[in-house]
């Protein structure tokens, strides 16, 4: 009987079984990352609408806003069920992309927006692409599934636009 006791205990981490803890950490990981990469992709579109001089990037700018806000939106319930805070601020990292093409103007601005969108979708259609397919929760699972299409999209995008503008993505 202890040692039943004893192994429960040992297989039980804050209530949740230790294989039940990391399935749910991984899904929150994904739904944090994925909050703060939407909140950054509309601070990052309002930049450039304001300082992008291309038709083409202050278009993508503006899409950049009204989608990433609408699954920022969507997000909302999925985070709240798993008692996650949606960012109200940019994580470091995306922090110090804002304000280092803040300081930039005219086509340089352009160029760096774009290249740094293509590198960002890219990476987020291959983690979207992963968790539709991986997350635990089904309302991750078809969250990551609904929002692969858009950001497919936006990569599709992001590359036109950043041909248009003679950015290389691979800086």
């Amino acid at each position: 009987m202890i040692r039943t006791t004893l192994i429960a205990a040992l297989c039980c981490v804050g209530g949740l079984p230790i294989f039940a803890r990391s399935t749910a950490m991984s899904d929150n990981s994904f739904v944090r990352k994925a909050a703060e990469a939407n909140y950054a992709e509309i601070q990052l579109g309002k930049l450039a609408q304001d300082k992008g001089t291309n038709s083409a990037v202050k278009d993508f700018g503006q899409r950049m806003v009204t989608d990433h806000t609408k699954a920022y939106d969507q997000l909302k319930p999925i985070a709240s069920k798993d008692n996650i805070t949606m960012p109200d601020r940019m994580n470091v990292k995306d922090q110090a992309l804002y304000d280092r093409l803040s300081k930039l103007s005219g086509t340089q601005f352009d160029r760096e927006y774009m290249r740094s969108m293509v590198k960002d979708h890219q990476s987020d259609v291959a983690e979207f692409q992963r968790e539709s397919t991986k997350a635990k929760e089904a309302d991750v699972r078809t969250y990551a599934t609904n929002t692969l299409p858009v950001l497919q999209e936006h990569l599709r995008l992001a590359e036109d636009a950043n041909a248009k503008v003679g950015a290389s993505a691979s800086k």
